[in-house]
């Protein structure tokens, strides 16, 4: 007996995983497959009769209505990614294939969610160019952003400072209370410093305990010097109760300004290392004094 293959295909459009569209030439949904309720939250008879553009998040509905024209125009469109508001106001993103039936007059498209692949990508990305313990940018993205800044600076004649930062006896921290409590602490470090700078500024973590703070476009002689007494300041207030007696450590500081100590991003890091290293010196030649 010859299988009715015309009576089977509705049933395999509503067995599908992803969700079958069905829109007319004035965006009003025709058709959906049942796995739209899992999808958007709406059921089929929620939606058939609606226009399909009241659904898509704001911010991509321009760019939306242009893949509706070429699809429209009769170029299938196979590979649009878009954001679409659920029914508990939830954000889904959505892979189309889509293409416009002459013969059907509408415009058919399947719907993937691939809203935990996006995520995944987008996880991926961060971690390429952060710190992973502490969610700062990392030397690789400090370092592109620097020449950026400077190629800036360059171009309109500004000013701006590196900080070199590094954690006094940061290793006393990890012997006495271990590790996890170390990167705890690094948290806080990070935090805290991201406290002290505008969100033109950058702070990095350039690799244990060792960071950079970039401070762009310099106003006046002494920013950089108020800044940096800002930042002593913060890492100087005591941690929260709940690290215990754990001692918030102290910070050494080196200062390179463009254009006075260097016009290029190597010199300005040696400067601002050298000058941190002098600073540390200095501070163990005093405490030596004092024992």
């Amino acid at each position: 007996m010859p299988v009715d293959l015309h009576a089977l295909y509705p049933k395999l459009i509503h067995l599908m995983l992803d969700t079958v569209f069905v829109v007319d030439g004035d965006n009003q949904i025709a058709f959906v497959s049942d796995a739209c309720e899992a999808l958007l939250g709406y059921s089929a008879n929620e939606l058939i009769g609606t226009a399909i553009t009241d659904y898509m998040h704001p911010e991509d509905l321009a760019r939306t209505r242009a893949s509706i024209i070429r699809v429209m125009n009769g170029q299938p469109h196979v590979d649009f990614r878009n954001r679409y508001l659920r029914k508990d106001g939830s954000v889904v993103h959505i892979l189309w294939a889509a293409f416009w039936s002459q013969e059907v007059g509408a415009r058919i498209g399947v719907a993937r969610d691939v809203t935990a692949l996006t995520q995944a990508e987008e996880e991926l990305r961060f971690l390429a160019h952060h710190d992973p313990l502490t969610a700062l940018t990392n030397r690789a993205l400090f370092n592109d952003r620097l020449d950026c800044a400077l190629r800036s600076a360059q171009r309109h004649d500004r000013r701006l400072a590196l900080l070199f930062v590094d954690v006094n006896d940061f290793k006393g921290v990890n012997d006495q209370y271990g590790h996890a409590m170390g990167d705890r602490v690094l948290c806080v470090i990070a935090r805290r410093l991201e406290r002290c700078v505008r969100d033109s500024d950058v702070v990095a973590r350039m690799g244990g305990d060792e960071f950079t703070v970039l401070l762009t476009d310099i106003q006046s002689d002494d920013a950089v010097p108020g800044k940096v007494a800002q930042i002593l300041a913060v890492m100087a207030e005591p941690l929260d109760a709940e690290f215990g007696d754990v001692k918030m450590p102290s910070c050494s500081i080196g200062v390179a300004l463009y254009p006075t100590d260097g016009k290029d991003a190597d010199t300005l890091l040696s400067h601002a290392d050298g000058d941190m290293y002098r600073i540390k010196r200095h501070r163990y030649a005093i405490e030596s004094q004092g024992e």
